[in-house]
């Protein structure tokens, strides 16, 4: 089901350039979560050429941002957290950090 879903997303965005996936480890055990990051470095890798290929991951699974955030695809991340008062704050995070 999941590469099905997958095979979709990356068919849907080819002449867009935009990838986008919200919570996309949900429900998916350690193993699937990192074939996933895989196949994702993958679809990165196949479209580098690609000017207008933008791919947008929504996630609370820092581990899988890690596996996705290697220097040859991306320098940094964007996190975005709310303070006590409900006030969204969005900084810029080297991957490494």
């Amino acid at each position: 089901c999941l590469i099905i879903r997958l095979a979709l997303a990356e068919t849907f965005c080819l002449n867009c350039g935009i990838l986008a996936l919200d919570e996309p480890t949900t429900n998916l055990d350690a193993p699937n979560a990192e074939s996933l990051a895989r196949s994702l470095l993958d679809i990165m890798h196949s479209r580098k050429d690609q000017e207008n290929f933008q791919l947008i991951v929504i996630t609370h699974d820092m581990g899988f941002a890690h596996l996705l955030g290697q220097r040859e695809h991306a320098d940094y991340y964007w996190r975005i957290t709310k303070d006590d008062n409900q006030h969204s704050h969005i900084e810029c995070e080297n991957i490494y950090d």
